[in-house]
């Protein structure tokens, strides 16, 4: 089962700015695909796709002119085939030639992260209106809701933007710590009632309680991810560096086996790679 990582941050502070990392002491210091491809070797990593970082306003566009030159070389045996760059669809000013920029810098998705704004920020009409503009070009968008948002204020998005294709990351962000089972299952019922919807099987160790993560923890999220959604509309992702907030990459890849050993060959691939082809167009 070797494995697309969707989900491939980079944190190079001579380059770009990361201020949201501040909080975490263990995201001190730069994060490079060298250190990416140490922690991977030999665990079945086939190729990456980068994730845009969740970078400084001031440095979103330049974060993705980067990683452009990144993509189509490989190290330490790990290819990078393409980023999900970062995108502001909430601005008017720059939205249309940024999204034509986009086009010769390997971009295959976008994502703006929406629990870190306001929750009007994606019920605006502007916002909406370039959203489209992103499915109309044929990209896929990459949606970061906490679990209490996923009906509120995620259904409203979807049933807005009906033609664009989603990804929901981090398995929709349950309170695993906090134990919202019943918030979380009920909004991702209403996600995969929306059939241009799949969902990430990432992030999901950051939001136990620390040093908690277990396979036997998470195993009923991941099993009704998969009830709800099905392995072909689900893809895997590892977090990398926020991953060490839980499981750590190669605790999280061990995990991630152990809880898909149990289905057939064909979704294992589906969910290791198969889906995440089919939506990037990787």
């Amino acid at each position: 089962m070797d494995l697309i990582d969707t989900h491939q941050h980079l944190i190079l502070r001579d380059r770009i700015g990361y201020a949201w990392t501040g909080e975490f002491p263990i995201l001190a210091g730069d994060f490079t695909r060298e250190d990416y491809a140490g922690l991977v070797a030999g665990k079945g990593v086939g190729a990456t796709i980068f994730m845009e970082t969740g970078v400084d306003d001031a440095d979103y566009q330049a974060e993705a002119r980067m990683v452009a030159d990144m993509i189509g070389t490989s190290v330490g045996g790990v290819p990078m085939l393409g980023q999900i760059a970062s995108i502001r669809p909430e601005w008017d000013d720059g939205f249309d030639a940024w999204l034509e920029e986009a086009q010769g810098l390997g971009v295959v998705g976008f994502r703006r992260i929406l629990h870190v704004v306001p929750d009007d920020v994606s019920l605006a009409e502007t916002f909406r209106r370039n959203l489209r503009k992103i499915g109309r070009a044929g990209y896929n968008f990459d949606l970061n809701f906490l679990s209490r948002q996923l009906i509120p204020i995620g259904v409203p998005l979807l049933k807005a933007c009906p033609d664009q294709p989603y990804t929901l990351d981090h398995c929709g962000v349950p309170d695993v710590a906090a134990g919202d089972w019943e918030v979380w299952k009920a909004g991702i019922d209403a996600f995969a009632a929306f059939p241009n919807v799949v969902v990430k099987l990432s992030g999901i160790t950051t939001y136990c309680a620390p040093g908690t993560a277990s396979v036997a923890l998470i195993r009923p999220y991941v099993d009704y991810l998969l009830e709800a959604f099905g392995p072909d509309r689900m893809l895997w992702g590892g977090d990398w560096p926020v991953v060490n907030l839980g499981a750590g990459l190669p605790g999280w890849i061990d995990m991630t086996r152990e809880l898909l050993s149990g289905l057939s060959e064909a979704e294992q691939y589906a969910i290791a790679q198969g889906t995440a082809r089919r939506v990037y167009g990787v």
